[in-house]
């Protein structure tokens, strides 16, 4: 079927690309407020400990698909926490089941935001791009697998950045949802396992935290640096990873070459 080039279809396709960016800006100002503003934080957890674990204890599945039904809302809306509900999951659900949900619910999460995105900006902003971003945008096509397994495996970029990058360059679903679910899952591993030991930070604060409460100061604060666990051998470990997962597109472009010297 042909596309209209009616003036008034490209109109109302401008118009319904900017209202699905405004709809988005507005849910992840939403998002932001009533999760990040408390939401996803070892307070609120500290809290609702006891409500906490005895849901999970009696409603477990329950209690698992609404941390993944949470974890893709701050995933495909970009609120900030994620790592922390990644080492929540499995402070509540164990190493091999909270890795499991945050992997999940981040490859959900992330393929919402790259469909959305690429059906909002994706194409019109490639073409106005120009010729060298097409030609870019096409070798990151080629070879999309390797490229997106990499950036997920390397914490280098923002995760959001790595969900609108493939979108805008035209990247098939099926090796952006792979890749996702596959590059993720050493962090997730890596962060559900630091969660089992989540109780023993709580306890060694909690009461100097209590103090901070009782003195009537609005700024107490359980603290959790995620610097923490990634030591520099985890990254070094994740690195290697990454580099493994770009050997197909170094023996292509050699190929290639010698090809072409051929």
């Amino acid at each position: 079927m042909a596309v209209s080039s009616h003036p008034a279809d490209r109109q109302r396709g401008a118009m319904g690309r900017w209202l699905t960016l405004l709809v988005l800006g507005l849910l992840a100002v939403a998002a932001y407020i009533a999760v990040a503003k408390g939401g996803i934080s070892l307070e609120v957890l500290f809290a609702h400990r006891d409500a906490i674990d005895a849901f999970v204890a009696e409603h477990r599945l329950l209690a698992l698909l609404a941390y993944i039904a949470l974890y893709i809302v701050a995933v495909a809306l970009s609120v900030p926490g994620a790592v922390l509900l990644t080492v929540s999951g499995g402070f509540l659900f164990g190493v091999m089941a909270g890795a499991a949900g945050a992997v999940i619910g981040a490859t959900v999460g992330a393929t919402l935001i790259f469909l959305m995105a690429r059906t909002a900006l994706g194409e019109p902003l490639l073409r106005r791009a120009g010729p060298r971003a097409q030609t870019l945008a096409q070798g990151f096509r080629e070879d999309a697998f390797s490229y997106l397994l990499f950036l997920r495996l390397v914490p280098v970029f923002p995760f959001f950045l790595v969900n609108l990058v493939p979108a805008f360059a035209g990247v098939r679903l099926g090796p952006f949802v792979a890749a996702t679910a596959l590059g993720v899952i050493p962090a997730a591993l890596v962060y559900a396992f630091a969660g089992t030991g989540l109780d023993s930070i709580i306890a060694a604060q909690k009461h100097s935290y209590r103090d901070c409460l009782a003195t009537g100061q609005a700024n107490c604060h359980l603290a959790f640096d995620a610097k923490d666990i990634l030591t520099p051998q985890l990254l070094s470990a994740l690195v290697a990873l990454g580099l493994l997962a770009l050997v197909p597109v170094i023996v292509k472009r050699w190929r290639g070459r010698r090809r072409g010297s051929s």
